[in-house]
């Protein structure tokens, strides 16, 4: 049997990037959660807070554990699929990998180990302030990620010298044109993916009566969270956007599925893009709404698929449909915001039953809503690992495809061990909720490890409860 080594190097990157990214996105808001709970312990003096983050850095930890695994897996499969990608870009995408390292990684190593196993044996200003550092950590590292996939988008600062890429200004490679937006579109993602867990987590306790006092901050805070940051997230979406059809008009060509650039493009609610036809079938549209959100004008025009040929466009439906599950969970977070916004300020937050139903079962979403946007993202700027640099079919190394089928097969075999582990384990978690009591200090019976705490879910009285899931630089392969 005849393997292509590319498609296959290309779906082993897109399914191992599609484990990681879920991790750490949750792992930084999950650390600004921690420390927000910290400082509001610190405040007020309420060891109600305490208690949350305690609970809650036990899962931080799991989850942290799961995102390291994968992100190493990502850094060698630029040496062994991908080795004419670090050979062109190496000069660059290895220095901001390195800043990475020296600047996030490093700080995280240094106050993970006070987080994770200081309460109660060091003071709880050191407690919050190691916290603190290990969000900062967590928010550094997806500045310097984004900051290199942002490159790889909309290179800047640079020189190619017999095909390899060279930098000349640092400042314009970090802060490359796309790099603003989609930093600040990825965090604020993140941010959103905790307060809907969070939230799910809180409203399954207030609705099963466990852990009321501490449930009742749960809901207030994520609900808190999302009413800023789910309408913040669409005006962020919409700038990216702007920005997009300015850079990489046909990867917003795609994201539309518009074709004729001589007309002005529909909104799409549904449609099948034909490819082959270079048409829409089955389309359900608003008339002019593509041109007036991308130009603000209902009669404004943007290029479409056929101004490059076929060989240059993105895979169009991959791109089509995942911009529309974003999308569309975009404005399901921002009516959740609405709802929660209007009952917290009719006192009816924790009384509304189908309210509290809902998101309960709602923390899927923002890891949804990511995985989407990384395909519109990756595939989006396809055919090219970096736009106007490097095609993807030229960054493959030149390996037989039986070797990558191998590698890709082992990975599905290790992933599905070592990521239901690390799922189990967090369902455990959850399951157990406060484990010893509301009242309990952690030295009078709550684990201070984090996979000692995930006690049969039947254990000290615990309810059980649905089970829940929770960047390299860029997914050449995507």
């Amino acid at each position: 049997m005849d393997f292509d080594p590319l498609l296959l190097a290309r779906v082993q990157f897109a399914f191992t990037i599609t484990f990681h990214i879920i991790f750490p996105s949750f792992t930084i808001g999950l650390s600004a959660y921690i420390a927000t709970l910290l400082v509001m312990r610190a405040r007020t003096g309420n060891e109600r807070y305490a208690r949350l983050a305690r609970f809650w850095t036990k899962i931080f930890a799991v989850s942290f554990a799961l995102g390291v695994v994968s992100g190493v897996v990502l850094s060698y499969q630029f040496g062994t699929n991908w080795s004419r990608f670090s050979v062109v870009t190496g000069n660059i995408i290895g220095p901001l990998m390195g800043y990475e390292v020296l600047t996030a990684f490093f700080l995280e190593a240094s106050f993970l180990g006070i987080l994770l196993f200081g309460a109660g044996r060091v003071s709880p200003r050191l407690h919050t302030f190691a916290a603190i550092m290990v969000a900062v950590g967590t928010a550094i590292s997806g500045f310097w990620i984004l900051s290199a996939n942002s490159w790889m988008q909309t290179p800047a600062g640079h020189t190619v010298i017999n095909g390899i890429a060279h930098p000349v200004d640092w400042l314009a490679i970090i802060f490359n044109p796309s790099f603003p937006y989609r930093f600040a579109h990825m965090m604020t993602a993140a941010y959103l993916t905790t307060a809907f867990v969070v939230l799910a987590v809180g409203a399954r306790w207030v609705l099963a009566e466990r852990h009321y006092d501490e449930a009742r901050i749960m809901v207030k805070m994520a609900v808190g969270m999302i009413v800023v940051l789910a309408p913040l997230q669409l005006f962020i979406g919409d700038q990216h956007g702007l920005n997009t059809l300015e850079h990489q008009p046909i990867k917003v060509a795609a994201m539309e599925a518009h074709w004729d650039g001589s007309k002005p493009g529909d909104f799409h609610i549904f449609a099948w893009p034909d490819e082959k036809a270079e048409t829409n079938r089955f389309a359900i549209s608003i008339p002019r709404g593509a041109s007036l959100v991308l130009t603000h004008d209902p009669n404004g025009l943007f290029p479409g698929l056929t101004s490059v040929p076929p060989q240059d466009r993105p895979p169009v439906k991959n791109v089509f449909f995942a911009f529309r599950i974003m999308l569309a969970i975009g404005f399901a977070m921002i009516g959740v915001a609405i709802a929660g916004a209007i009952l917290w300020w009719r006192g009816a937050l924790f009384t509304t039953g189908w309210f509290l139903r809902i998101v309960s079962h709602g923390w899927w979403a923002g890891f949804v809503a990511i995985v989407a946007g990384w395909v519109v993202s990756e595939s989006g700027r396809q055919p090219w690992v970096v736009s106007g640099i490097l095609r993807t079919a030229d960054a493959v190394s030149p390996v037989p495809g039986g070797s990558v089928a191998t590698s890709l097969a082992l990975f599905v075999v290790v992933y599905g061990i070592v990521f239901s582990t690390g799922i189990y384990f967090i369902n455990r978690l959850l399951a157990n909720g406060l484990v010893g009591g509301a009242d309990q200090p952690p030295d009078a019976g709550t684990p201070l490890r984090p996979i000692t705490g995930a006690r049969p879910a039947g254990a000290a009285g615990a309810a059980p409860a649905p089970a829940t899931r929770t960047g390299a630089a860029g997914s050449p392969g995507a």
